[in-house]
């Protein structure tokens, strides 16, 4: 594959102020070479109903699914609500993985999340291990991402300070471009 790997990244919040989008913002202004990226948006998703999954989905879930059938790998930036997943980024999930034309089956995935707290979201991303392997996702194993302590990490205007964290995501970007073309080979 010589050009470059086109993903599509998702910030699993809806937040003003996110750490998590702030985290997802840094990853893509600072990608490496031989990527290029664009963001996707939930925020305007109806909840998941299998009465409207038909030809004629609703027009944000029918941008939503193109913008992710366009990708040839996902990055998924997301805070951990309740131990697991926030509920708006597992309801546009769903909306993705339906049909014979699903956008994310097959795809490869990075994720990351950051948090004020101590445990850097490692409760959400051992809850995406099964969706991941339901719609068989290849996920980059390492490096983990999990930003711990992130009020610490970033400016008052949302940008990424500390280098280990911006080395982290630099490389996770590098193992997200380097197994999509190797999946592609």
């Amino acid at each position: 594959m010589s050009t470059p790997v086109h993903i599509v990244g998702i910030s699993g919040s809806l937040r003003k102020g996110s750490y998590n989008t702030a985290l997802l913002h840094a990853a893509l202004d600072n990608l490496p070479p031989g990527l290029t990226a664009e963001t996707a948006g939930f925020e305007d998703i109806p909840l998941y109903n299998a009465d409207l999954d038909t030809g004629d989905r609703p027009p944000s879930v029918h941008r939503f699914r193109e913008q992710l059938a366009g990708a040839q790998a996902i990055l998924i930036v997301s805070p951990e609500y309740n131990y697991s997943i926030p509920g708006g980024l597992k309801n546009a999930i769903d909306w993705a993985s339906r049909g014979p034309d699903a956008p994310l089956l097959h795809k490869p995935v990075a994720l990351m999340g950051a948090t004020p707290g101590m445990w850097g979201t490692v409760r959400m991303q051992l809850a995406f291990k099964s969706i991941f392997q339901f719609l068989d996702m290849k996920q980059v194993a390492k490096p983990e991402v999990l930003v711990a302590q992130a009020a610490g990490k970033f400016d008052a205007h949302g940008n990424l300070t500390d280098e280990k964290t911006k080395e982290l995501v630099y490389r996770a970007l590098e193992a997200l471009r380097d197994l999509t073309l190797q999946l592609h080979k």
